[in-house]
C-alpha cells in the first residue's frame, strides 16, 4: 500500500513490512516515510484547510454520512483486515468496523452543531453599547498519532470529529497496523472529502511521528498511546492544543451485595477482549472478602473456557499479541509477580505470540501487575475489607482512566463516583464499557482531552468573539 501525501497516493523504495501477529506473514509492505514526507504533508494540508473552510456544514454532513454507508457496504473487506495486520479476532474485528460505522454517523451530525452564543457585554459597567456573540472556528491542521490496537475506530475518533469542524488532518498511525487507516483514506476520498484535508504518513514514530509533533504549522495533536510517548509529545509540541490518551491499569471493584455472576462474565470478557491489548481493558480487580472465594468459583471456570487460538476462526476468544516481545513481556511480569509473593490460579502459558488468559490473587502494590499497564491478557484479583479501602486501592494508581463498581447499594455506587480518580466510573459495568458517543478520557497520568464525536469537536476549534459597537 501507498502513503497519501499532498493529494498523491506515494510509495518509497524504503518499506515497513506488516506483518500477522499470528503466523508472522508479511501482510503487505508500507513506505517508510521520514521527516521531508511530513513536511510535505503538513504544506499539503494547510492547502486542504482552505478547501475544508470553505464547505458547509451540510456538506461536511455528507462526506461523513457517506464515508459511514461506504463502511457499511466494506465492512467485510475491513474485518478481515484488521484480523490480519492487528491479529484480533474476527468476531472482534466486525465489532470494530461496526463502531466505526457509528463514530462516523454521529460526527456527521456534530458537523451541523456547532454552536455559539451571545455575550450580554451590558452585565459590564462601560460596555453598555455594545453587543456580541461568539462563534466556534476549526483549530487548523492537527496532527493525528493513533496506536495498534483499534487501528480504525480511534483513527475514526480523530478524523471525523476533525472534518466535522472543517480541520485538516496529517495522520501517523502505527507503523505496525497502517493499513485499515489507509483504506479508510480511500473511502474518505470516495465521499468527496477535499484531497489534501487528509495526508496519511506512514512510519516509525522517531521518523515521521516527532516531526508532526514540532511542526509549528500543525496547530493540535491528538494522541493515543503510551504515557511515556505522551510525556515526550508535551515536551516537544511547543504551542499547541493536545488530547491525549495516555492508557490505564484499570480497575474493577466487587461488592458483597454486587451481581457476581455478572462481574463474573463482564469480567472474564473485559480482562481478554483483543489479549488485554485495550487501554480500558481490566487489570485490577477487587473484591470485598465476603464473596472472594465464591467469586472466583464462578469467574475461574468462565475464563478457562475462553479459546485461545487463530483469530481467523470464528471460534476464537483470544487472539495474539501483537508481537513475541509485547507476549514475552506479559510473561515476565506474571513469573515476576510470582517470585514476588502472587499466587497464580489460571493461565500464565507463552506461545510465541499466544499468552494464555491469566488470573492472578496476592499480588503486592510495588509488583508491575499493580502499579503498570500490562496491556496483556492478565488480571489480577485481591481482596478488601470496605469500600473506603477499595477506592483507595483503585486510586493508588498513576492512571485515572475508567473504572468499574458492582454494587446494589445507591450510596455506595455515588460514593465510588465521587472518589474515584478517573475520567468513567461505571456503575454495575465493567471499565472496558465505552459506548462512542460518550466523552471518554482520563485525569493523571491517563491524559487529558475528551474524545466522543461531540466532545472532540469541541477540543478541536477555538472560539471566536465578536462585538458590534451600536453607539
Amino acid at each position: 500500500m501507498k502513503m497519501l501525501v499532498a493529494g498523491d497516493w506515494v510509495d518509497k523504495e524504503e518499506k515497513i513490512e506488516v506483518l500477522n501477529p499470528y503466523n508472522g506473514s508479511v501482510v503487505d509492505t508500507v513506505p517508510r516515510g521520514e521527516g521531508s514526507d511530513v513536511a510535505r504533508a503538513v504544506e499539503g494540508a494547510v492547502e486542504g484547510l482552505k478547501e475544508m473552510k470553505s464547505l458547509t456544514s451540510y456538506e461536511r454532513y455528507e462526506i461523513l454520512k457517506r464515508t459511514s454507508e461506504l463502511l457499511t457496504d466494506y465492512k467485510e473487506r475491513f474485518a478481515q483486515t484488521l484480523t490480519q495486520e492487528v491479529g484480533k479476532t474476527i468476531t472482534e474485528a466486525r465489532r470494530e468496523v461496526d463502531r466505526t460505522v457509528q463514530t462516523f454517523l454521529w460526527a456527521s451530525e456534530e458537523a451541523k452543531r456547532i454552536y455559539g452564543e451571545t455575550v450580554p457585554f451590558d452585565a459590564a459597567p462601560g460596555a453598555e453599547t455594545k453587543m456580541g456573540f461568539f462563534i466556534r472556528v476549526p483549530v487548523g491542521v492537527i496532527g493525528a498519532i493513533t496506536p495498534f490496537n483499534f487501528p480504525l475506530n480511534l483513527v475514526a475518533h480523530k478524523l471525523a470529529p476533525a472534518f466535522a469542524a472543517a480541520n485538516a488532518v496529517v495522520l501517523k498511525p502505527a507503523e505496525q497496523t497502517p493499513l485499515s487507516a489507509i483504506q479508510l483514506g480511500e473511502l474518505l476520498l470516495l465521499s468527496g472529502l477535499p484531497r489534501q484535508a487528509i495526508q496519511i504518513v506512514t512510519g516509525f514514530g522517531e521518523e515521521a511521528g516527532d516531526p508532526l509533533v514540532a511542526d509549528p504549522r500543525v496547530r493540535m495533536i491528538t494522541f493515543t498511546g503510551s504515557m511515556e510517548t505522551g510525556k515526550k509529545i508535551t515536551s516537544r509540541a511547543g504551542l499547541k492544543k493536545m488530547a491525549l490518551e495516555l492508557g490505564s491499569n484499570s480497575a474493577c471493584i466487587v461488592m458483597r451485595d454486587g451481581d457476581l455472576e455478572r462481574a463474573a462474565e463482564r469480567i472474564s470478557r473485559g480482562g481478554f477482549s483483543l489479549a488485554g491489548q485495550t487501554c480500558i481493558s481490566v487489570q485490577r480487580v477487587f473484591v470485598q472478602e465476603e464473596v472472594f472465594d465464591k467469586f472466583l468459583q464462578s469467574l475461574i471456570p468462565k475464563v478457562k473456557n475462553l479459546k485461545v487460538g487463530d483469530p481467523a476462526e470464528e471460534s476464537t476468544d483470544v487472539g495474539p499479541m501483537i508481537d513475541e516481545e509485547a507476549a514475552k513481556r506479559a510473561k515476565d511480569w506474571v513469573d515476576l509477580a510470582l517470585e514476588e509473593g502472587a499466587k497464580l490460579l489460571l493461565g500464565g502459558e507463552q506461545e510465541e505470540t499466544l499468552f494464555h488468559p491469566t488470573l492472578l490473587t496476592e499480588v503486592p502494590k510495588n509488583c508491575n501487575l499493580f502499579s503498570k499497564e500490562v496491556f496483556a491478557p492478565v488480571v489480577m484479583i485481591n481482596r478488601f475489607k470496605t469500600l473506603e479501602e477499595a477506592i483507595d486501592l483503585v486510586n493508588d494508581s498513576p492512571y485515572g482512566l475508567q473504572a468499574g463498581i458492582f454494587t446494589r447499594d445507591l450510596k455506595g455506587a455515588f460514593e465510588a463516583a465521587r472518589k474515584i480518580e478517573v475520567g468513567g466510573v461505571m456503575i454495575n459495568e465493567i471499565p472496558t464499557f465505552r459506548a462512542d458517543h460518550m466523552p471518554y478520557g482520563g485525569v493523571k497520568g491517563s491524559g487529558f482531552g475528551r474524545e466522543g464525536p461531540r466532545f472532540a469537536v469541541a477540543e478541536m476549534t477555538e472560539i471566536r468573539l465578536i462585538s458590534f459597537e451600536l453607539s
